[in-house]
């Protein structure tokens, strides 16, 4: 009387009524599927917990080195490879490329610093050959561009009040040491750095640029020294200030351009014409005031 009675009711199309199942020989195997699923689930997430494998971690968690320049340092030659690498110019575009650059601690920067005002040591290269940085050269560059536009205003100001003329700001000063100074410390480096590529003599890049921002700083208590209203004073610091920037990054590219043969001495002698020729128009134009 019962399977009757539940046979009826699967026969019936109730409104709200559950069917049910005709055929109980596909429960046993469904089951079975299902135990399957969860047993392949639980070894993958056991799997899981161990990620990853323990040859792999060791090659993650290896030191990473810092990087180096392409024509690696001063005093290593060339390894004389021609083997294209295309991808290497794309990492130029990208801001990951130029951190390494910028972490330097304080103390780093104020040793470099330091070693850039006792020119005569030489010694500069080799202390940035396996670490150059760009953070120095920047902010050199920037309070230079301050200082000098600065300064500059000040003296003209100064000279303008003892001739009781009227005084007016001139912006263009700020803009034009931005020119000058950015400008010099990017394009002479590049042109120093294809000049050494064409003699044989290749040095890095970042190191150029690094040896040639700290070169700069000399030029910082110089023009503060150049607001005296002094004209032989001015050209004093001027001079003293040009010479040893120059002999700077002479001394300290020559052990490296002796390998270029014989045109060595004019490629040093045109360094440190350059270095100044730099103070004498930094003394010309922001420094000499006609009232």
């Amino acid at each position: 009387m019962m399977s009757s009675n539940y046979t009826s009711i699967d026969n019936q199309k109730v409104s709200g009524s559950v069917p049910a199942v005709t055929d109980s020989g596909n429960v046993p195997v469904k089951f079975a599927a299902f135990t399957l699923f969860v047993r392949l689930f639980l070894r993958v997430e056991s799997n899981l917990r161990t990620f990853p494998p323990s040859e792999t971690q060791g090659k993650i968690a290896g030191a990473s080195r810092p990087p180096r320049d392409a024509d690696d340092t001063f005093s290593k030659p060339s390894t004389g490879s021609d083997e294209p690498q295309p991808s290497s110019w794309f990492k130029v575009f990208s801001v990951a490329a130029y951190k390494p650059y910028f972490d330097v601690d304080t103390s780093d920067v104020l040793e470099r610093i330091k070693e850039s005002l006792f020119p005569w040591k030489g010694s500069f290269a080799e202390m940035i050959s396996n670490n150059p940085d760009l953070y120095g050269p920047f902010w050199i560059c920037t309070t230079l561009i301050f200082i000098a536009a600065s300064m500059g205003t000040i003296v003209t100001y100064v000279a303008h009040k003892l001739k009781n003329k009227e005084w007016n700001y001139d912006i263009s000063l700020m803009t034009w040491s931005a020119g000058l100074f950015y400008g010099y410390v990017i394009l002479i480096p590049v042109c120093l750095y294809f000049i050494l590529k064409y003699f044989s003599a290749p040095s890095g890049l970042v190191q150029l640029f690094c040896l040639y921002g700290y070169s700069l700083f000399v030029f910082i208590p110089a023009m503060c020294l150049s607001v005296v209203p002094l004209e032989i004073v001015r050209w004093i610091v001027a001079a003293v200030a040009g010479f040893m920037s120059a002999s700077f990054v002479a001394i300290n590219l020559k052990a490296h351009i002796t390998s270029a043969g014989e045109r060595w001495v004019l490629i040093v002698a045109a360094i440190f014409v350059l270095q100044v020729a730099l103070a004498i128009v930094l003394k010309m134009c922001l420094f000499t005031v006609t009232v």
